[in-house]
């Protein structure tokens, strides 16, 4: 006898949370979504069969796991907290599933917040792309109570290439960020590197393939790389405002501990002033145009 597929409310469907949403769908999930500023992923989401909901607490009264894809520590409070929040509409013996990056501190206290409501939380922060999303072929980062973990792992499976249990509630989005403050470190590096290299008279072909062909190779090398060589910024569809807020949650991170971070300021500091002239909005790759931008005014 096949074991019946959990009802999953979903709440977020930006570029990441509509690609989960279809791979979702595709592989036979029933689905509730929360209706978006976007209307477009709504719309083909309940083309293909979902049903659509107006609040967070009507998205978790009819849902067994309840999976957030926002994009802050605050939106998720938001969409957690209040008379029309998840916590609200949750069901007893539901499992929220935190996607996103956020304050760990803050997702501790959410999970609480879960447990005196007789249902639990875990976050799962993610890896990869939207276009892998659709696959299924996502990195997860999975933290949580094992009992939960071990509920979650059929659905993860579903979404991910590679999943893990990182350990205890808050173990994974403090992964992420220690990740994304690498990520985001080596993206700014690259992205100067081969501004660097115009400036030299060095060919960016040139200089990726002999740096590519030694221990520096990486996934970022290659995402930064598209853009600079290939004119594909989209290849790491992650905005320069996304890898800002990463980066402060991380030094807010550092900050509890009372240590420094001493290479965090200089990354967050080059992409604090792009976002000062108008480039937020820009994927990561394109700070390579941005520091080029700035060397031929020189």
């Amino acid at each position: 006898m096949t074991e019946q597929k959990p009802k999953i409310g979903f709440i977020g469907l930006g570029l990441m949370g509509s690609a989960m949403v279809q791979r979702l769908q595709s592989v036979g999930y029933e689905l509730t979504v929360m209706a978006h500023r976007n209307r477009t992923p709504i719309d083909e989401a309940v083309a293909r069969g979902a049903a659509e909901a107006a609040t967070p607490a009507a998205v978790a009264q009819d849902s067994d796991l309840v999976m957030l894809c926002v994009d802050t520590t605050a939106a998720v409070e938001t969409v957690m907290r209040g008379d029309d929040g998840v916590l609200a509409g949750l069901r007893e013996g539901a499992l929220v599933i935190d996607f996103g990056t956020s304050i760990p501190g803050s997702t501790r206290a959410l999970y609480q917040e879960c447990k005196a409501k007789g249902a639990s939380m875990m976050d799962a922060p993610l890896g990869r792309t939207p276009a892998q999303a659709v696959d299924g072929l996502l990195n997860i980062m999975g933290a949580g109570d094992e009992d939960d973990y071990a509920r979650a792992k059929p659905v993860l499976d579903d979404l991910g290439e590679n999943v893990f249990h990182v350990g205890p509630v808050g173990a994974g989005h403090t992964l992420k960020l220690i990740n994304n403050f690498f990520a985001m470190t080596t993206a700014c590096a690259m992205s100067e590197a081969f501004a660097m290299a115009d400036l030299a008279g060095l060919k960016r072909s040139i200089l990726y393939e002999v740096m590519s062909s030694g221990p520096l190779r990486s996934g970022m090398m290659d995402w930064i790389k598209a853009n600079a060589v290939d004119k594909d910024p989209s290849a790491l569809a992650f905005s320069i405002n996304n890898g800002l807020k990463d980066l402060g949650y991380y030094a807010s991170m550092a900050d509890d501990f009372k240590v420094p971070s001493f290479i965090s300021p200089a990354t967050k500091n080059a992409l604090n002033i792009a976002k000062s002239t108008g480039w937020g909005d820009k994927y990561v790759p394109e700070m390579v145009d941005f520091i080029a931008d700035i060397y031929s005014d020189k």
